[in-house]
């Protein structure tokens, strides 16, 4: 193979991949809105008044444990939040319920227990602070 022609091979394979990692690294962390309809029945989960950040977690992710200091922080400063962490080795039926495919995963569920947003990889914790003043801040509003 002529030396030129193998060299821009291997450029255009580096600049694929760095263009690929890039995209991936950039939906990582961010908070997605979903909807479900239904309420979805969690066994041995006890559900918040407000939220609940359901994280799918795996003993052995590192961003696992910040995700889950993240979270923890989240929900101690914001009344009627909760953080539950769940293990997907422990409870694989949970975890292919809502479809995780990656630890850390973070679903964040209503009172009714009906997901609201999900989270692949670590937590931004601007994004999500924001969609919980939106979704706790709505339920306020419709209370009063």
């Amino acid at each position: 193979m002529d030396p030129l022609l193998a060299l821009a091979v291997v450029g255009a394979l580096v600049a694929g991949s760095t263009l690929v990692g890039l995209a991936w690294r950039a939906t990582q962390g961010r908070v997605r809105r979903v909807g479900t309809a239904d309420d979805v029945e969690l066994p041995g989960v006890e559900l918040a008044p407000g939220a609940t950040l359901l994280q799918f977690s795996s003993e052995y992710c590192s961003p696992c444990r910040a995700t889950a200091r993240v979270l923890g922080d989240i929900a101690a400063s914001t009344p009627g939040v909760a953080h539950i962490e769940i293990d997907v080795a422990e409870r694989p039926e949970l975890a292919a319920r809502f479809g995780v495919l990656q630890t850390p995963t973070t679903v964040v569920l209503d009172a009714a227990g009906r997901a609201h947003a999900r989270v692949g990889g670590a937590v931004r914790a601007s994004a999500l602070r924001a969609e919980l003043d939106r979704l706790v801040g709505a339920r306020a509003s419709v209370a009063a």
